[in-house]
Order: C-alpha cells, then structure tokens, then sequence
C-alpha cells in the first residue's frame, strides 16, 4: 500500500498530477464512445466559426481525464473506498487536441463518519493547461479507510 490513509489528509495539503498530453484520437474516440453529436466536437468547418477556431473535447471528457490523473498522484492507492461526490464543477475553457493538461488538488476539508474505519477527504481541484490556464475547476469527495488498528 502506497497511498495515505484517511488520517493522512491534513486541510491544506497539496498534490500536482503528472501531465498528459491529449491527442486527437482520444478526443475523437471519447467522442464516439459518448455518443457526442455537436458539431463543435465534430465538425472541422463549423468549429472554425466558433470563438474556439477549432474543434474543442466536451467538457464531461475533462472531468473524465482530470479522475485518471488524480488516481497517478498514488495517494489514494490501497486506501479508496469510492468516490462520493463531485461538486462545484465550473469550465474555464476548452480542452483541445495536442493540449497537455495537469491536475493541481488541494484537501479542503476532512470529516468522520459514523463508521469508524473510513473518513471522507474532500479537495479541490484545477485542471490546467500548458499554458497554466485553467480549463475545469471542481471540488470532489473520497471516502478512505483510516490505518487498520
């Protein structure tokens, strides 16, 4: 076991995700998978016409990418009992093919429950693109074994 444990997470705490470059095959396989239709995700000419000047992810596919990142931070590795909530989610701009995107979280609060071998941490975080604009700013919550006794 290499995360931390529920007891681990101090309010305050920081964590920045490896970077990940996103293709356009990715895009476009995502796209496909979600049974996403706008033209904005599928259509070169029209994307043209928009204030992005090309075809841009949906959004949800950020959201989706930014939890796989998170997860490569290792903290919640042998310790995650599930993902309890994901709020406040707000998008600040598009994600585009050949963008690389990293996650910056920071623990925002930590709360028993009525179980006594698990907590919830709950964090915020902001995924970033190389040029360190955000793109998609959420706050989520993890429920975590605390260390067996």
């Amino acid at each position: 076991m290499s995360g931390r444990w529920f007891e681990d997470f101090k309010v305050g705490d920081r964590f920045v995700t490896p970077g990940k470059t996103v293709t356009e095959g990715a895009i476009a396989t995502m796209i496909g998978l979600g049974g996403f239709t706008m033209p904005l995700f599928n259509d070169e000419e029209y994307a043209r016409t928009t204030p992005f000047g090309t075809r841009i992810a949906p959004g949800r596919l950020t959201l989706f990418l930014m939890g796989g990142l998170e997860e490569q931070t290792g903290v919640y590795e042998g310790c995650l009992i599930a993902l309890l909530s994901i709020d406040k989610v707000q998008f600040k701009g598009p994600l585009k093919a050949g963008d690389t995107i990293k996650v910056e979280m920071e623990v925002t609060a930590t709360r028993d429950t009525s179980k006594p071998d698990r907590g919830v941490v709950v964090h915020r975080s902001v995924c970033r693109n190389q040029r360190g604009e955000a793109i998609l700013e959420t706050e989520a919550a993890h429920l975590l074994r605390r260390r067996p006794k």
